[in-house]
């Protein structure tokens, strides 16, 4: 860790959120001559204030002690690069188009890998009424069900979250070639299905 550079960062970070040494200081509990001696490459912030700081200034606590922000490339729009995120304490599903660093229950999550098929025979689609029915056969039961089907197509995603003891089908617009995922909390992701 450089004091000099976290303490530019701290600085940078506290301008953009157009706070002052003092309102700063008054946030996490410290004086206004103790942020400016942060700012100055003079020392670092106390472990415990970490956590605090890092909330407040919106950035992961790891890039403030770094003393950089890591930026991503553009997101270049494209749905095939759609990333799947679940939490293994709650089961909080997200989405990202691009790399993402997300973070649920206190914890990093990686994007989730697709790691099975899903059998012809185990899933239907049926055109109806110029939607595509879904359906797959599944137990649904409360420790092992799906948690999400999503339906990718070039600019868009249609996600449909599922809990236990619910019907396993769902309805989508119709709109050739696109991908269907399914995540069941036993298997993971599926590797997806062309509709």
């Amino acid at each position: 860790m450089d004091c000099a550079k976290t303490g530019k960062l701290i600085a940078q970070l506290r301008k953009e959120k157009e706070l002052t040494q003092q309102n700063l200081a008054d946030s996490i509990g410290v004086t206004n001559k103790t942020i400016s001696k942060w700012e100055c490459g003079l020392g670092f912030p106390d472990s415990s204030l970490w956590a605090d700081l890092s909330q407040i200034l919106g950035v992961e606590m790891v890039q403030i002690m770094e003393g950089k922000i890591r930026e991503n490339k553009p997101d270049t729009g494209n749905m095939s690069r759609i990333n799947f995120y679940v939490c293994p304490v709650c089961s909080n599903a997200l989405i990202s188009t691009g790399s993402s660093t997300i973070y649920c229950c206190g914890k990093k999550l990686e994007a989730v890998e697709s790691t099975w098929d899903i059998e012809e025979e185990d899933y239907n689609v049926e055109l109806i009424d110029m939607d595509y029915y879904v359906s797959v056969k599944h137990s649904m039961q409360k420790n092992d069900f799906i948690l999400f089907f999503a339906y990718v197509k070039n600019d868009r995603v249609y996600f449909y979250r599922m809990y236990p003891e619910q019907s396993p089908e769902v309805r989508f617009p119709a709109m050739k070639n696109g991908n269907l995922y399914l995540y069941s909390t036993s298997r993971g992701l599926s590797k997806a299905i062309k509709i």
